[in-house]
């Protein structure tokens, strides 16, 4: 995974509240090679019945079409269990996701896939929004060094992280990379135990 430290990038306000994963991804394009799946992200929302882009949806818009971040509103990526609805975002480019609040398994997954959701209160992340459509196409600075979100008139806001979880961010590790860095003693205490205990 690519460590993520400092991200200065443009970011698309979604104003829907309790998107779900069945919108982020259809069920139907989960089948599919993850290479194919790309074209499927919000595949419903952005296109109609006959697969013309819907020119109202904020990702179809011009100026969002080069966003790294997406801004939510509450209870974002909620619904049924699929890593399919972060790694199609992270395929499409997205590296942070900022709400007030996250489906629980959509969280946990984003680490997993080396991108950082970030909970923030409901006022300020609407703040957010409002500037990024008032000036679509601005860009918000995410340091998770620093655990900062700057926004595009120069307000920061501070976040929480587990610090394990911003350790394996950073490092650009998930926990199995963690652990295969533990190799040469996991061998030698294998090796020692097989000499004290043969008997096993």
């Amino acid at each position: 995974m690519e460590p993520f430290t400092t991200l200065t990038a443009a970011a698309v306000p979604i104003d829907q509240a309790n998107v779900d994963t069945d919108q982020i991804i259809p069920a139907r394009f989960l089948g599919r090679p993850r290479a194919q799946q790309v074209g499927a992200m919000f595949h419903d929302l952005r296109y109609d019945s006959a697969g013309a882009p819907r020119p109202d949806f904020v990702l179809n818009q011009p100026a969002y079409a080069q966003a790294k971040i997406i801004v939510a509103d509450r209870n974002f990526a909620c619904g049924s269990s699929r890593e399919n609805a972060v790694s199609v975002m992270v395929d499409n480019g997205y590296r942070a996701f900022i709400a007030p609040s996250f489906g629980d398994i959509f969280f946990n997954n984003c680490f997993q896939n080396g991108v950082l959701p970030i909970r923030l209160p409901a006022e300020r992340v609407e703040a957010l929004r409002a500037a990024l459509r008032a000036r679509p196409g601005s860009e918000l600075t995410v340091d998770l060094e620093h655990q900062t979100v700057t926004g595009p008139d120069g307000s920061s806001d501070g976040f929480e992280i587990d610090s394990f979880r911003k350790d394996c961010l950073l490092k650009g590790v998930d926990e199995v990379s963690l652990t295969l860095g533990y190799e040469a003693d996991i061998v030698r205490f294998e090796a020692g135990l097989r000499r004290e205990m043969d008997w096993l």
